[in-house]
């Protein structure tokens, strides 16, 4: 198995028959649908672990892809990885809460646009969407605020955990033989057979190569004579409530879409939290994920709209994440065969849904590049640690601490985190690069304290895990 995160790249004799640029949940899926193939296959990202950009902060919902664009790619996309990821979680252990959703109309507009809604859901091959009246809607979430008119029920939208979801990717590509290769961010690009990647770690060289660099991906794009989208990045905040505030809430709380999103919502969280977000800046630097008081204040503003008992309730964290917005209504996702190269560009909020389905599609578009796609084979099963609050966690398990005492040594009290799972995730096939790659595989300094009790410990175990 390889992961290297440090130092020039291996030299290897031969070139990769496929490398993939970026390791999100999208470019993790795709390598894992390569590691199917006898390929020498590479995943390489500009960050120190996977998961580090647009997929580690977003709204963490499984899109039943009721309100896409009917007949667009994103439309049978979310529609078959939705199915998908849906059974791949259950036989992984990633944890899903089928709570539902409710669009929520507030003026007689958006209740008048529910109808087209939910026809649209019926174009989109989602026949489960139904109009409730405002008694209905009202029984089922009490603490709305007033004013509900009426709201569409989305049953089948679903809490998932993205972060489990890209490591249990990227951990069943490496085990089956696709190199990782992090804090390798491409430089430039020589088109060529091979082509060749220069990167920050040296040089590299591929017959075929996958753009799934997500912000960048219109960089990468650039650098193989393709100049079709530029990415803007959108960024989005979010506030996290304490777990305490879990209770106010029973379904995901969506806002009438318009245009620009599906707007600001209120949505419990597989960990326990409840977050409120996002905002939609679209920005110039690709980078800027800081929060701002301007949009604090314009989520609490929503929020008290929205669910006003919410504002009551502590705050356990703020964070913003930036999707790659491309000014299209699709996903832009294309191959040239004559170049042996495929984009996978604009992958925007649905992109963890459809993540499964995208990797199907993307090999599909290599096999007419001429990629050799004959002696496929299904990977050994993974199962990921529990994160989620639904499911049994380590301290809680009476055998698995008779068995092993580590999981009923508590470090982080606030998440109830255990040496346990510390270890296990450091000595994971993809293990973290940071004490914050540490928290999204434990939760580990992600409640009340934020790392103010248990940092110093977490670290210590860090630390010691790299020497």
């Amino acid at each position: 198995m390889t992961v290297t995160r440090h130092g020039p790249l291996p030299d290897g004799a031969e070139p990769y028959d496929v490398t993939v640029v970026g390791a999100g949940v999208v470019g993790c899926a795709i390598a894992r649908e390569l590691a199917r193939l006898p390929l020498r296959t590479a995943l390489i990202d500009a960050c120190d672990d996977v998961g580090n950009g647009t997929s580690k902060a977003n709204t963490a919902i499984l899109h039943s892809g009721f309100d896409a664009v009917p007949g667009s790619l994103e439309s049978r996309l979310v529609r078959d990885g939705q199915r998908l990821l849906a059974s791949y979680a259950a036989d992984s252990g990633i944890p899903v809460e089928p709570v539902g959703a409710l669009l929520v109309a507030w003026n007689e507009e958006q209740l008048a646009a529910l109808p087209g809604l939910a026809d649209k859901a019926v174009r989109n091959g989602y026949h489960a969407a139904r109009i409730l009246p405002a008694g209905e809607v009202r029984a089922r979430e009490p603490e709305l605020g007033p004013g509900v008119l009426g709201a569409l029920h989305v049953p089948d939208e679903s809490l998932v955990c993205p972060w489990t979801t890209t490591l249990a990717y990227a951990t069943q590509a490496v085990r089956a033989g696709v190199h990782l290769h992090l804090n390798c961010p491409v430089r430039s690009v020589t088109p060529g057979e091979p082509h060749t990647l220069t990167t920050g770690r040296g040089t590299l060289r591929t017959r075929h190569l996958v753009n799934a660099a997500g912000l960048y991906a219109d960089e990468i794009d650039r650098f193989l004579g393709h100049a079709d989208f530029t990415v803007t990045p959108r960024r989005g905040q979010l506030i996290v409530f304490d777990e305490l505030a879990r209770g106010l809430v029973r379904h995901i709380l969506l806002p009438v879409p318009d245009a620009r999103g599906k707007g600001v919502l209120v949505t419990p969280t597989v960990y326990g939290n409840v977050m409120l977000g996002p905002t939609a800046e679209d920005l110039d630097d690709k980078t800027d994920t800081g929060s701002t008081a301007e949009g604090l204040a314009l989520l609490r503003e929503k929020g008290r709209r929205i669910l006003p008992a919410l504002l009551d309730e502590e705050v356990t964290a703020v964070y913003a994440g930036l999707r790659a917005a491309t000014g299209q209504e699709d996903y832009v996702i294309r191959a040239r065969p004559g170049q042996r190269y495929v984009t996978v560009g604009g992958i925007r909020s649905t992109g963890l849904s459809a993540s499964m389905a995208i990797a199907a599609h993307v090999v599909e578009l290599l096999a007419e590049g001429g990629l050799p796609v004959t002696g496929a084979r299904e990977p050994d099963p993974v199962r990921m640690p529990n994160l989620g609050e639904a499911f049994p966690r380590p301290y809680r398990d009476a055998a698995m601490v008779a068995a092993d005492p580590e999981y009923g040594r508590i470090v982080c009290h606030c998440e109830r985190v255990t040496r346990g799972e510390i270890r296990d995730a450091l000595a994971a096939t993809v293990p973290p690069g940071s004490p914050d790659g540490l928290r999204r595989r434990t939760r580990a300094r992600g409640g009340r304290c934020q790392g103010f009790h248990c940092g110093a410990a977490v670290r210590a175990l860090f630390e010691e895990a790299r020497r």
